[in-house]
């Protein structure tokens, strides 16, 4: 973002170019934007060593780089096609920054990144989900002290709310605490609420209190933020090295991806498994897989509490979705 070179520059109009620069950063989330940064470098790199530049986007260059990415050389492991595909957007987002156009549909690029769909394609590995009896040994491993209580209330929001974990700990207490907040929370009587600037902009997820207060979310978030001493800001945070005392940092969502790991493996989820295997059968996406496939209500209810834009990503969700509920053979008289 800058001023066109025909205008001067003031202090206003320099104010409003900062400001602007901060609105286009927050146009994609934090983490997007460091993907693409990595991306872009990588490029660069890739670049160098073949004896050109990446500017301006040559297609004949970046299907090459797709290719190299798809069939390296020997020792260098080949990205998946979900990967080159993310590569490939972030170089298109990179080009636009820089005030160029890439045109994915050149030949160059769109028939080689075909070619590699059609030869290295497979279908999307699924984590594994979280049921609620799990859910229930899960936390059932936590102790009482204050980090266990903030890690319960995690593990419990995020399995009611089918949140992703970057919405965890997006989460405020009140509407504008922080500038970095993706949301906040309200509590009623009969539930909470939580509002969410997600990727498909904001919405509501409404979470019940549950049958008891051993398995209730909104009791576990209550606890903790009781005894964390929190009315203000991000909702989970830090605690001190002896695990008495809340601190002022949020917590990072990488805590969410390692505490499902960490508890999934202490009460003994899929313990016919070795140990590694269970570790990459679970991640953060296992709370909302374990919501869609747990929740014995009508999809659409489903749909809008994980903020989906389509019934048909719901279903990706759902582990144990009756796929013959609705028998078109026999419909159609067989």
């Amino acid at each position: 973002m800058a001023l066109p070179a025909h205008v001067a520059g003031s202090g206003t109009l320099d104010r409003l170019v900062d400001t602007a620069r901060d609105y286009a950063r927050a146009s994609t989330a934090e983490n997007t934007n460091k993907a693409y940064a990595a991306d872009w470098k990588h490029f660069a790199r890739w670049c160098r060593l073949k004896g050109t530049d990446p500017l301006p986007p040559s297609p004949e260059m970046i299907g090459l780089y797709l290719t190299d990415l798809a069939a390296p050389a020997k020792g260098t492991p080949a990205l998946s096609v979900s990967t080159i595909e993310r590569r490939l957007s972030g170089l298109a987002w990179n080009y636009a920054q820089r005030g160029f156009s890439l045109d994915r549909k050149d030949r160059h690029i769109a028939n080689v990144l075909a070619g590699i769909k059609r030869r290295h394609a497979r279908p999307p590995v699924q984590k594994e989900a979280i049921l609620p009896e799990d859910i229930l040994a899960m936390v059932a491993t936590l102790p009482f002290d204050l980090r266990g209580l903030r890690d319960r209330a995690i593990l419990l929001i995020g399995f009611a709310g089918g949140l992703r974990r970057s919405e965890v700990v997006s989460l405020d207490v009140s509407k504008d605490d922080t500038p970095d907040s993706s949301g906040w929370i309200d509590v009623f009587e009969d539930g909470a609420v939580l509002t969410l600037n997600a990727k498909t902009g904001w919405r509501e997820v409404e979470i019940g209190r549950g049958s008891s207060e051993q398995t209730c979310p909104v009791h576990a978030l209550e606890q903790w933020l009781h005894f964390a001493k929190i009315d203000f800001g991000p909702v989970f945070t830090r605690t001190s090295r002896d695990g008495k005392r809340a601190m002022d940092e949020r917590l990072n969502d990488k805590h969410v991806a390692r505490l499902i790991k960490k508890t999934v493996l202490k009460s003994g989820i899929r313990a016919e498994l070795p140990e590694n295997e269970r570790l990459a059968l679970f991640s953060g996406h296992s709370l909302r897989a374990g919501l869609a496939s747990s929740a014995e209500v009508d999809e659409r209810f489903v749909q809008k509490q994980l903020g989906h834009a389509s019934a048909e990503m719901t279903r990706r969700y759902q582990r144990r979705r009756d796929r013959f509920r609705v028998n078109l053979t026999k419909a159609a008289g067989l």
